[in-house]
């Protein structure tokens, strides 16, 4: 992945729910029952509570790993962050995240359950991308061609992320940066959202604005 150029893909309310409850008719199908549904958050929160409500499952928990920031912007490892609240010792256990991508996140669950004493570990997520070095036991839509996804729970933030990317020291008018979003990372972005990033990014001290012009401040 080319760091400052990437293709990016929005996904809609209505696709995400469309591959959770795909996703959900696939682990059915399976004829795996879990005792416990996981939930790797923050991506992982929506499809999962999806998948149990499909489901009819109750019992759902969740951990949070931190490994990618806004933007595609990736920490050095997978960790952690915020631990299980229950006991799994002996428990079947559903993992569910919304993306595979390196595989990271997903290996660094399944270690953690098992150290936990979980018994049989599953995964699932809505799309699998095959630079993965983990294979999910169920996924609803393979991606064979690389691009960044971005799910309508995390779009202002991403966003947030790649129009600050595109930014320099250089004042651009709105014109300009939707332009660098469109050609940089595929990204059409409207001018009342892009509007209220730049507010955003102003406010947080990132960006300036230089009378019909932004710019990033350092």
């Amino acid at each position: 992945m080319n760091p400052q150029s990437f293709p990016c893909q929005l996904v809609s309310w209505d696709e995400a729910y469309q591959l959770s409850s795909k996703l959900s008719r696939v682990i059915k199908s399976s004829g795996f029952h879990p005792h416990l549904v996981v939930a790797i958050g923050r991506g992982g929160y929506v499809p999962a509570r999806i998948v149990c409500d499909f489901l009819m499952h109750s019992l759902l928990a969740s951990i949070k790993i931190e490994h990618w920031d806004k933007a595609a912007c990736k920490r050095p490892e997978a960790a952690v962050r915020f631990p299980l609240a229950v006991d799994v010792m002996g428990q079947d256990v559903l993992i569910i995240d919304d993306i595979t991508d390196t595989g990271d996140t997903l290996k660094t669950a399944i270690d953690y359950l098992s150290e936990l004493g979980a018994g049989e570990i599953k995964t699932g997520v809505m799309q699998h991308k095959t630079t993965s070095t983990v294979m999910p036991d169920f996924c609803a839509e393979v991606l064979a061609d690389w691009r960044w996804i971005i799910y309508p729970w995390a779009a202002h933030e991403d966003l947030v992320g790649f129009t600050e990317r595109v930014l320099s020291e250089q004042p651009a008018t709105i014109e300009q940066i939707k332009a660098n979003l469109r050609e940089r990372f595929s990204l059409m972005v409207a001018e009342d959202d892009l509007l209220e990033i730049l507010g955003d990014l102003v406010e947080m001290k990132r960006a300036e604005r230089f009378q019909e012009k932004y710019k990033k401040l350092e």
